[in-house]
């Protein structure tokens, strides 16, 4: 299997005033290519701060990560901004979508950071939009679409760099249940076509869907166990 996450022993300290807040006590975790992996943990358990140093938007304080081959702990910020595009979707609780551009505007904006020509990145990102079904969507924007559809508009535009890591932080946070599931169902889809995707969330059942489970607490990894039925 070919690993494209490895952790060793990271630690990520906060100065808050004149505490230290040990957020994440030597955690130590490797993800091969192709998992499905939920990242759990109470409010305080260090998952956040976890998500952040795998999606290379924050270093840790000590420890080594190798994200595919490349050591990126002490990397500066545009050095992490680079990897971050080329390597890392991600897809946020908030969806973040510029709200005056058209879906297919949102989608094409990791190919304008990327500096892809203009005919090109329309292309990638109509085919994207219709992968995830807004194919009759693509010129609508984020007001005149509902939740559900929002949020699949940022998973497009998360894939459209074709990433070898989708990382999904409360993706359903904002959902109802309905279209919950229906996000769900789109991951499992994503993960079947060879993606490696890790959802972080507190809820019980939306972490059923991967197939391996990591729960954390007090900044260390309480547990680390296969999922032999995951949800489909």
């Amino acid at each position: 299997m070919e690993t494209v996450i490895k952790l060793e022993k990271i630690v990520k300290n906060y100065k808050v005033g004149t505490q230290i807040v040990r957020a994440l006590r030597s955690v130590s975790l490797t993800i091969n290519k192709g998992e499905y992996v939920a990242i759990m943990g109470a409010s305080g358990s260090g998952k956040s701060t976890l998500m952040n140093v795998i999606g290379c938007l924050d270093t840790p304080t000590s420890g080594t990560y190798i994200l595919s081959k490349s050591d990126v702990s002490h990397l500066s910020d545009d050095e992490l901004a680079e990897i971050r595009n080329k390597e890392i979707g991600f897809v946020f609780q908030t969806f973040n979508l510029l709200p005056r551009n058209t879906a297919l505007e949102n989608v094409m904006l990791p190919l304008v950071y990327a500096g892809i020509k203009k005919q090109e990145r329309i292309m990638k990102a109509e085919k994207i939009l219709a992968e995830v079904g807004l194919s009759d969507r693509v010129e609508h924007k984020p007001n005149e679409l509902s939740g559900g559809q929002r949020q699949r508009v940022a998973v497009a535009r998360a894939l459209v760099n074709n990433p070898s890591i989708l990382l999904a932080d409360e993706p359903t946070g904002n959902l109802d249940s309905k279209i919950s599931e229906e996000i769900m169902q789109l991951f499992a889809e994503i993960h079947r076509k060879g993606n490696t995707l890790i959802v972080v969330t507190h809820e019980e059942s939306i972490a059923l869907h991967a197939h391996r489970i990591i729960r954390l607490k007090d900044g260390e990894i309480e547990s680390d166990v296969v999922n032999e039925n995951p949800v489909y």
